[in-house]
């Protein structure tokens, strides 16, 4: 069983790699992982990167892309979230300090997405704080895209090639 489950293994990495569905699984990766779910993104663009050199921007437009549309996911569970504690509590929630300084900056703060840990929740709650979209998406793909693009020529420029064989 052991040898069977380290080849599927195996065929899944060797199939995933392939350049056809190289941008795809970006693309699934970095939206996964712009959600509420734990999961980092960094890896999988360094690495399709490194594997092509030629698809450095079209790896980082689509991580950009899919961590973008994955921050308005998590908006509009945020805006949902929102209507149905108002629906329930016909009230406003408490407005903590990190909530008054989400609603002085706006959607600029949205900028602020591609930070561990804090990033993704702060999607979720310019949406509960019915924040405009648009302007939030906007600055999402701004921080998001800066990301990756700082992370992934960081990558490229201090991991030696001799750690990758």
């Amino acid at each position: 069983m052991e040898v069977w489950l380290a080849q599927l293994i195996q065929d899944l990495l060797a199939a995933l790699a392939l350049p056809q569905v190289g941008l795809v699984a970006v693309f699934v990766i970095t939206f996964v992982s712009a959600t509420l779910l734990p999961l980092g993104s960094e890896p999988a663009v360094f690495l399709v990167v490194k594997a092509d050199p030629g698809m450095f921007w079209p790896v980082i437009a689509v991580a950009t892309v899919g961590n973008t549309l994955g921050g308005m996911t998590s908006w509009w569970l945020g805006y949902g979230a929102e209507k149905a504690v108002e629906a329930v509590k016909h009230r406003e929630p408490p407005n903590p300090r990190a909530l008054a300084w989400l609603k002085r900056f706006g959607p600029k703060a949205c900028v602020l997405s591609w930070l561990p840990i804090v990033g993704d929740p702060l999607c979720a709650v310019a949406g509960w704080l019915k924040l405009p979209f648009w302007p939030c998406v906007g600055w999402m793909a701004l921080g998001k895209g800066l990301r990756f693009l700082c992370f992934t020529v960081a990558l490229l420029y201090f991991i030696p090639e001799s750690w990758l064989s």
